[in-house]
């Protein structure tokens, strides 16, 4: 197996465990508030990367003093933002347009790498990128053009928009500082500055009112997402936005609906239908092709100014 095909695999993975984490963000934001749910996740997560950090990276883990600003960016945007916005959007919207406004992930980072990297967005790619996003809708909507004509936007699909543009920028920005540092180093102290952010927001919570009366779920939620989704998934993608570029890593997430099918039917027995099924072939067409499309003309100067 050559280095490309190891890390599609790895993303496939990756997504699969993106796809759990939707379900226990759903099961935790019911028992533990949007800033401390995001708090105790990267608590634990930092607690287990951050020692894996500097056993492998030995000498090398300590950041440079021009790297600070880059560093504190991703962890604030990319992780404090994107993960304070989608906890709290999952209290107000529903689960359709959460999915529709989060597939379109990949777009907007397309877009933002095309504008400040130089990568292609040509007709090629768009038309793969739109292709798994039709596959997407249909997925969400089980086949029915009805449930799209009648999505009221509200407060929280507005909220879900800023975290997906967190997300976006996120993963083109850390491209900078990648020549650097390796991806262990990155994502560790993207998950310490998310961590530190937090503690002021937990205070305001007021953790001792809750705390008490969050169960087993509650908590396995968080470790789930600690381990599986953050730890595992983020150190795997930033493999992949390094090796394959920020576009066709993000172009992925279209496989979450996919395996957020196959988690329904194991964990809550839900019934799969053939749209669903449709729709999945759909979704992987349209990542693999993007993914064999070649990035021309790529500068990753623009950002290391």
């Amino acid at each position: 197996m050559d280095e490309k095909k190891k890390i599609y695999s790895l993303m496939v993975t990756c997504t699969l465990f993106w796809a759990g984490a939707f379900i226990a963000g759903k099961v935790g934001v019911k028992e533990i508030p949007p800033f401390s749910l995001a708090f105790f996740r990267f608590l634990f997560a930092t607690a287990i990367i951050f020692p894996i950090m500097i056993k492998y990276e030995k000498k090398d883990w300590k950041l440079k003093k021009a790297d600070f600003p880059s560093i504190i960016f991703l962890g604030v945007v990319g992780m404090f933002g994107y993960h304070v916005l989608f906890f709290t959007a999952l209290k107000y919207t529903t689960a359709i347009n959460s999915s529709m406004i989060a597939a379109t992930n990949p777009l907007i980072t397309s877009i933002i790498a095309s504008i400040l990297i130089g990568e292609m967005l040509d007709q090629k790619r768009l038309g793969a990128l739109l292709l798994a996003l039709t596959g997407v809708f249909m997925t969400i909507t089980n086949g029915q053009i009805e449930v799209i004509r009648t999505i009221d936007f509200n407060i929280g699909d507005i909220i879900m928009l800023g975290a997906v543009v967190c997300w976006a920028a996120y993963s083109v920005v850390s491209k900078k500082v990648m020549p650097k540092y390796s991806p262990l180093i990155i994502t560790s102290y993207s998950f310490l500055v998310c961590l530190v952010g937090l503690i002021p927001f937990v205070i305001y919570e007021k953790p001792m009112t809750y705390l008490p009366n969050v169960t087993w779920k509650g908590w396995a939620s968080v470790i789930y997402m600690a381990v599986f989704a953050s730890v595992i998934g983020y150190l795997v993608q930033q493999i992949s936005i390094k090796a394959i570029g920020p576009s066709k890593t993000m172009a992925f997430i279209n496989l979450v609906p996919v395996f957020s099918i196959i988690l329904s039917v194991l964990i809550l027995g839900e019934s799969i239908t053939f749209i669903k099924i449709l729709s999945a072939t759909i979704i992987i067409t349209g990542v693999y092709i993007n993914s064999t499309l070649k990035n021309i003309n790529s500068k990753v100067g623009v950002l290391n100014k």
